[in-house]
Formats: C-alpha cells, structure tokens, sequence
C-alpha cells in the first residue's frame, strides 16, 4: 500500500483552462464545470498543509504541429492559442482562452507553466519543481482524463512518483473515458480517491 506524506507530495491541476472550461469554449469539455469545487477543496487543502501548488495550461501553435491532426478546433477556432481572447457563455467580456479559469486562479506562490504536449511532464519543469520541493508524490485534478490527466499520470508513475487522482475533481467527455481511465489508474499506476478521502488522508482526521 502506497504511503504518502503531507510534507512530500503537490498538487497539480492540469488545464483547468478558459478553452476547455466555460460554457461555449472551443473544446468545451461540460463535466469539468462540475469539478470546481472539489478542485477548490484541494486547492485550499493543499494551501492548508504548504503543498506546492502547480497549474499547467495546454498551448498550441502557434503554426500547425503533429497534435492538431487530432483537434480541428485549433485551427478552425483558434483553439488553445496563446493569446488569443474570446467570449463564452458564462463569463463576462473577452477572456485569453489559455487562462486557468477565475474559479480556480493561481495565487502568487502557485507555479503556472506552458506545455505544447498532452503529458505536463514532457519537456516542462515538472519534474524539477517537484523535486526542489522534495516531493515523491503528487495529487493530480484536472482535465482532460483520458488525454491529458492520463498522460501525465502515466509519465509521473514512469518518473517513480507516487500519484492520487481525484476521482471528482477531473473530466471527460464520456463516462465510457472517465470511468476506464479511474480503472486504469487504480490498476497500475496510483490510487484513486474521491476529493473528500484525499482531504481525509492529509488532515489525518
């Protein structure tokens, strides 16, 4: 049974990010909407326990690479374009559609960085970040499960870190995606727990 320990582990919250979040985006992905506040939780958790803090936002272009053969909304919609600004449905004025989402803004301590590929260790300072804390595991939130979530999941478990995943604070665009990638993770590469039994676990209630 994987142990993990307060002083040792961060949170990172994958793309939580204006194109993927609000209402109407370009690669709209609904159910994230509805891990907000479990991700909230986390976040004032992590604050609580001195845990780093890691965003990761998901840029693209701005000329055409290998990934946009998978989203056409990059260059149909200027998807994920560093920045550019749009509107959405539940956000007053024009945002940059990279942002992480006002719900869940870094604060000045928090790490915020850049990342071209699905995984938020390949080629970014993940990994670094991670070990100039000391840290040998992570809480990973976020979006999108089965692309993103799950690739930096996987890399993580590659890099030997130990990882958590908030079965409620991240999102697909399916139940069949959600639900086989929590499989996957419990499976082979971290532990699953809901927000709740995270908070639980580093409270020590």
């Amino acid at each position: 049974m994987l142990e993990f320990d307060r002083d040792r582990t961060a949170l990172v919250i994958v793309d939580m990010q204006n194109d993927f979040v609000r209402e109407g985006a370009a690669m709209e992905v609904p159910d994230a909407r509805k891990t907000i506040p479990a991700i909230q939780n986390l976040i004032e958790m992590a604050r609580q326990c001195g845990m780093p803090v890691i965003y990761t936002k998901f840029v693209a272009g701005p000329k055409r690479t290998f990934l946009w053969e998978w989203s056409p909304q990059i260059p149909d919609d200027n998807c994920c374009i560093r920045g550019f600004k749009r509107e959405y449905n539940d956000a007053e004025g024009e945002l940059e559609c990279t942002d992480i989402i006002g719900e869940l803004y870094p604060e000045r301590q928090d790490y915020v960085f850049e990342k071209y590929n699905y995984s938020a260790f390949r080629n970014s300072p993940l990994k670094d970040i991670l070990l100039g804390h000391h840290c040998d595991a992570l809480i990973v939130t976020g979006t999108v499960t089965h692309l993103c979530v799950c690739d930096t999941v996987h890399d993580a478990a590659q890099e030997h870190f130990k990882v958590l995943v908030a079965s409620d604070g991240v999102s697909s665009y399916s139940d069949l995606q959600q639900e086989a990638s929590l499989e996957s993770f419990h499976t082979k590469y971290g532990v699953v727990e809901t927000s709740g039994e995270i908070i639980k676990r580093f409270s020590g209630e």
